[in-house]
């Protein structure tokens, strides 16, 4: 794998047998084509950059300029322009606002990004009136694909991760489980899901309770779900909130009560999973992506993502920016460039390929992606703790779609 990392700094040329490994192809056009005159496809990556929840920004910026570091930068005979805007996740009024702006004024031909839920729900109108794709990368409640018709989504839905986990906690000795989840979209799809999935599984939901977006305070949740003595807590919180949560659920006790934590993947997110100590080995989540996932193609992706970098280690958002431009690319090769928003979802439909994270495809009816859950336990392996993958539920669609 050293061999391979090396070929990833090197020069386009030299790092298409790489490119291969990951499951893409450069379609690069030679210098000097007629076909590179053909106007730019421009994508607007709106993301949260700054704010609380920078960190999916961050990630996802990361690995579309990987992908393009990797692919080249022109596909079909177009050049493919990313242009990022940051909407500091947490304004959708500013993300509507950016996404006509990038519409109208830049003339993009793909919307792509959106860090939280009700962000991308107010840039779908503006992608239904304009006819543009648009490509979720992080957001995760399955309403999104079903507000326009050019909705596409790369990362993932809670309901696929809720409906894995709830399965397996009611075979694996939690009979009685308390939900704890935060207060907006994804958090209410994953609570919906789990305990109608944890029932039909013979378990018992002994309480719930939904927690603020913002400025949430867990210590006092973490109390009330202890006093209700379950066997485990069942957990959802953004991508970010993990360590928070974390801290609070060592600090009221509740490990050495008896009380285990099951949870979606984003409370153990990769990029702050290293500094949660001690009290996150034994988490159970499921989720669809790990920095330790076990592929060829993973292991390339994280090395060469480390290294592009400082380091930084990539997290399940990442790869939702990584499977978004190689749709992109994907779809434009198939097209022959063409990027109007029919032909573009016409071409998605029903796209499968090999990502960092294993097998994938877009729902040829939802537009949402089907994907491998996968159960982890958080470990410690060479000094680090990590998601380590040793269950896995096989081409899981939307539960909330009634997959």
């Amino acid at each position: 794998m050293t061999s391979v990392v090396r070929s990833l700094a090197r020069s386009l040329a030299r790092s298409l047998a790489v490119a291969a490994v990951l499951g893409t192809a450069a379609g690069t056009i030679p210098a000097g084509s007629p076909a590179l005159a053909a106007d730019p496809v421009k994508i607007g990556l709106i993301l949260p950059m700054s704010g609380p929840f920078a960190s999916t920004g961050k990630q996802i910026e990361a690995a579309v300029r990987l992908y393009q570091q990797l692919n080249g930068d022109s596909v079909a005979g177009r050049k493919v322009e990313v242009i990022v805007k940051d909407d500091t996740g947490v304004a959708p009024d500013m993300t509507k606002r950016l996404a006509q702006e990038l519409v109208v004024k830049e003339k993009v031909s793909v919307l792509a990004g959106f860090g939280l839920t009700p962000l991308a729900l107010s840039a779908a109108p503006v992608s239904e009136q304009a006819k543009t794709p648009m490509i979720v990368m992080a957001a995760a409640s399955s309403v999104i694909t079903t507000k326009s018709p050019y909705i596409l989504r790369t990362s993932g839905t809670l309901p696929q991760s809720a409906a894995s986990i709830a399965q397996w906690a009611a075979k694996n000795g939690a009979a009685k489980m308390y939900s704890m989840v935060t207060d907006y979209g994804p958090g209410i799809d994953a609570e919906t899901v789990f305990k109608q999935r944890f029932a039909a599984s013979g378990g018992t939901v002994v309480g719930d309770v939904r927690i603020p977006l913002k400025n949430p305070d867990y210590g006092p949740f973490m109390q009330r779900a202890k006093d209700t003595a379950p066997d485990a807590i069942f957990a959802f919180v953004p991508s970010g909130e993990g360590a928070s949560f974390m801290k609070e659920f060592a600090e009221r006790g509740l490990a050495k009560a008896g009380v285990r934590l099951l949870a979606t993947g984003d409370v153990t997110d990769d990029d702050i999973l290293p500094a949660m100590g001690d009290a996150a080995i034994g988490t159970v989540t499921a989720h669809y992506y790990s920095a330790a996932h076990p592929s060829a193609e993973n292991k390339a992706y994280v090395e060469a993502f480390r290294k592009a970098n400082g380091g930084l280690r990539p997290n399940f958002m990442s790869v939702g920016g990584w499977d978004g431009m190689h749709l992109v690319y994907e779809v434009l090769k198939k097209t022959g460039g063409k990027a109007d928003g029919d032909s573009f979802v016409a071409a998605a439909k029903g796209m499968s390929w090999t990502s960092p994270r294993g097998p994938v495809t877009i729902d040829a009816d939802t537009r949402d992606i089907i994907q491998d859950i996968y159960i982890r336990k958080v470990e410690r392996r060479d000094g680090e703790l990590f998601n380590v993958e040793f269950d896995k539920v096989t081409a899981v669609k939307d539960p909330g779609k009634g997959g």
